[in-house]
């Protein structure tokens, strides 16, 4: 029922030029995502045009071209570094003979490779559905149209009409099966609000080292590959930030340019963790040519799943890959930091990236010296738990003296659950 083809097989690749200048590098990150697909490239064929055309996307010579490319090396898929209509799928299979799949099809086929979880599954369903949906028709043209005759009288229905009532009652079923664990989430970032816990999401590009950066910081095992979408299902670790305390950080999906909106839609659950994040950071390969179109394509997601007035700390990753590049934090005027350089491969500058979120995240730093009496010694130990006492000392009249520095949510939280803690400032 899916365009999905196995990995291993062999395709001719098309890259069409609209502009005067020829961006080689799109080109590249496209044989980059064929890669990731396990596909072989076993020819690239590229060529001038200043629109597409509405029948084959490339002209009618160029078509002839990708035939004879597809008969000479005996390739089974056409894979385009653009989206088709489904009217120009369809024509370009009947001259090549073989499976045409664009742009769209591959993504959603590396994220069906992907995909580990039951949520993440659901959602690359729900997209290849949506996808599926405009190109039904190919796969039944010998039963477009209702027959006569014995033992073709059917329910009135066309085998294309049943289809689509199939595949509007599944989307139905995955998109109330997405819904609730939406719900699931949603309850646990509530508590995690309730608690006063802030959510650090990491953000960028496909490849840009979110996955290595995450693992470095959290000495988790999540997956972590030099390949395009190496990380599709959402990951969660609590870390300690001084001054801040416990903070809960995401490591999300990588966005790309010319991201199949479908794709934003099915993965809406998964990056809510983004969307509710007190802080994002913006992961970015220093290394990489076209590091302001990568920011763009990353900011224009962010404004499409309404994350972009969100807090942003830029992070400036794979120093390691410049020459004789030092770990640093730069500043704005106010003298808070905006971005981070450093190498999550190596390690160099995890300090100053736990440094700058310290300041990012910790806002006002309450400082008081209380005097406790001698049944306060649950408060005293709740103190000892938030990692809040400097000092402590022993008075003549056996109360307790202590010298705390804390953050002010956290002294405004203790002031909620317990007695007015105003009357213990001395």
């Amino acid at each position: 029922m899916f365009d999905r083809y196995e990995a291993g097989e062999q395709a001719v690749l098309v890259h069409i030029y609209f502009s005067q200048e020829k961006d080689t590098e799109d080109l590249r990150e496209f044989e980059s995502l064929v890669s990731s697909a396990g596909v072989e490239a076993l020819q690239v064929i590229t060529g001038n045009r200043k629109a597409p055309h509405p029948k084959y996307f490339v002209g009618e010579g160029k078509a002839e071209e990708i035939a004879q490319a597809v008969h000479a090396t005996e390739a089974s898929v056409v894979l385009f570094d653009h989206a088709l209509t489904p009217a120009q799928e369809r024509n370009l299979e009947r001259l090549c003979q073989c499976r045409v799949i664009d742009r769209t099809g591959l993504i959603l086929d590396i994220f069906a490779q992907r995909a580990r979880t039951h949520e993440g599954k659901l959602q690359v369903e729900l997209a290849q559905l949506r996808h599926l949906a405009t190109r039904l028709v190919r796969g039944w043209t010998h039963l477009e149209r209702q027959k006569g005759g014995i033992g073709l009288r059917g329910p009135g229905e066309t085998q294309l009409e049943t289809d689509r009532r199939l595949l509007r009652d599944r989307i139905r079923q995955i998109l109330s099966r997405l819904e609730r664990v939406e719900k699931q989430r949603e309850q646990g970032r509530r508590a995690r609000t309730r608690a006063d816990v802030p959510t650090v999401s990491l953000v960028g590009y496909t490849n840009a080292g979110k996955s290595t950066l995450f693992n470095q910081i959290t000495q988790a095992q999540v997956y972590a590959a030099d390949q395009l979408f190496a990380t599709l299902d959402p990951t969660l670790r609590r870390i300690e930030v001084a001054d801040v305390g416990d903070t809960v950080l995401a490591d999300t999906v990588g966005f790309i340019r010319h991201l199949p909106h479908d794709l934003v839609a099915a993965f809406k659950a998964t990056l809510q963790e983004t969307r509710q994040a007190s802080l994002l950071l913006h992961v970015i390969d220093a290394s990489d040519a076209r590091i302001d179109e990568n920011i763009a394509a990353v900011n224009t997601v962010l404004a499409e799943i309404e994350a972009d007035e969100i807090p942003v700390l830029l992070i400036m990753n794979k120093i390691d890959m410049l020459d004789e590049f030092e770990p640093r934090i730069d500043r704005n005027d106010e003298n808070r930091p905006v971005r981070v350089w450093l190498s999550a491969q190596t390690g160099a500058g995890i300090d100053l990236l736990f440094q700058a979120l310290t300041e990012r995240l910790s806002g006002e730093i309450a400082h008081y010296t209380l005097r406790l009496p001698p049944q306060a010694g649950r408060l005293r130990s709740r103190f000892y738990q938030l990692q809040a006492i400097e000092k402590e000392w022993a008075e003549e009249d056996g109360s307790i003296g202590l010298l705390v520095r804390l953050p002010v949510v956290d002294w405004r939280r203790l002031c909620k659950q317990e007695l007015d803690l105003t009357s213990f400032i001395v």
